[in-house]
């Protein structure tokens, strides 16, 4: 009960977070934002994640992660409105802000909920059936952004968004029953720093390809919109498109544990990076919705497994009582991944348009699983 509770607070949470990215760009682009204007406010998300990941795992581990996730949720909720209420893209700004700096904060709790709730191979088996949960709202959140866009507007879906992302502070509020005790008020302090943790090569190669990963989920959803805005698809096939990635990633996730048994969890990742490399490659050949969407289907099926595992092996390669802070290193690589990469390729779509950002991004995805491949125990 207590995990299944858990995942539908992360449906929720994902599915306004995740909707957010894609109404963003949308709404950028109708009030006439440049591409290098879209990777400075999708940069936005990371900004204060960057230097917070670690602050916001440290409260995790010591405070508890029920006041940390209600306050993200409220603080999303908050970041949601402010594009309706203040119309413009100096709004924007401010929302991106808010949203993925709460965000961050509800993330690496419920991250280090999951982890609590089992050891072993108990505790992989959860992390999978949470990234069936989060794969399903990156289903869902397109859809509903698509078809809320093309029937109401773009202010009205940050209202419906908004209400999404109040849900799991009122039940957080109302029934925490399901958080174990040990996780509520840890109080007790951990020596060591942050070098400390890097100092494991197991964790510095899991936090690389976790960059790498992320990289190519992040610059697909933000730039899939834009590709499709430019050969004139509408919101709700572009929705659709973006959809199709998490029902493979749904998909994948399923068979997760048994792949990661089989051919180990560090295999699992490299060919994650190569496939989503193969298809970065492809995806701007073509304008073919129905293409399209094989293709993403495909890129879903590469990347699907890589998030979760490396969720996993972070959890798993932390000193005890600093799982949340090794969550929050790993967040702080991809906050810093998701600040720069967007800005470059940003400037690299405003110079030379959409397709060098597909293929430049295929370009990296395919190095590190080459370096993952070769640096694999």
């Amino acid at each position: 009960m207590s995990l299944y509770l858990t995942a539908l607070l992360a449906i929720l949470n994902q599915v306004a977070v995740k909707g957010s990215k894609m109404l963003l760009a949308l709404y950028a682009i109708e009030l006439g934002a440049s591409p290098l204007a879209i990777g400075a406010l999708v940069s936005t998300y990371a900004v204060f994640p960057l230097v917070l990941a670690v602050y916001a795992g440290r409260v995790s581990d010591r405070r508890g992660v029920r006041v940390p996730m209600m306050m993200g949720s409220l603080g999303m909720a908050t970041g949601l409105v402010l594009p309706a209420a203040l119309p413009g893209l100096p709004a924007l700004f401010l929302s991106s802000a808010m949203i993925g700096t709460s965000a961050l904060f509800f993330q690496i709790s419920i991250h280090n909920l999951v982890g609590s709730l089992g050891e072993g191979l108990e505790r992989t088996a959860n992390f999978s059936t949470y990234s069936l949960a989060a794969s399903m709202s990156g289903f869902i959140a397109p859809l509903l952004v698509g078809f809320a866009i093309d029937h109401s507007g773009y202010l009205p879906t940050y209202l419906l968004l908004a209400a999404v992302a109040c849900i799991p502070s009122v039940v957080l509020a109302c029934y925490s029953g399901f958080i174990p005790v040990r996780l509520k008020a840890l109080k007790e302090k951990h020596g060591g720093s942050v070098t400390d943790l890097l100092g494991s090569p197991s964790l510095r190669r899991t936090l690389f390809t976790s960059g790498l990963i992320i990289t190519g989920i992040d610059l697909f959803n933000f730039y899939m919109p834009l590709y499709g805005r430019s050969i004139h698809l509408s919101a709700s096939v572009i929705g659709t498109i973006l959809g199709m990635q998490a029902a493979a990633a749904f998909v994948v996730r399923l068979w997760m544990p048994r792949l990661a048994r089989r051919y180990g969890e560090r295999s699992v990742l490299t060919a994650s990076l190569v496939v989503a490399g193969v298809t970065y490659l492809a995806f701007p050949s073509f304008e073919n919705p129905y293409v399209l969407g094989v293709i993403s289907f495909v890129l879903g099926l590469g990347l699907g497994c890589g998030q979760p595992l490396s969720i996993i092996l972070t959890y798993n390669d932390s000193p005890p009582g600093r799982a949340g802070e090794a969550l929050g290193l790993r967040l702080t690589v991809n906050k810093f991944t998701q600040i720069v990469v967007p800005v470059a390729f940003g400037s690299l779509g405003t110079a030379a348009g959409m397709h060098p950002v597909f293929w430049v991004t295929a370009m990296l995805l395919l190095a590190g699983g080459f370096l993952s491949r070769e640096k694999r125990e």
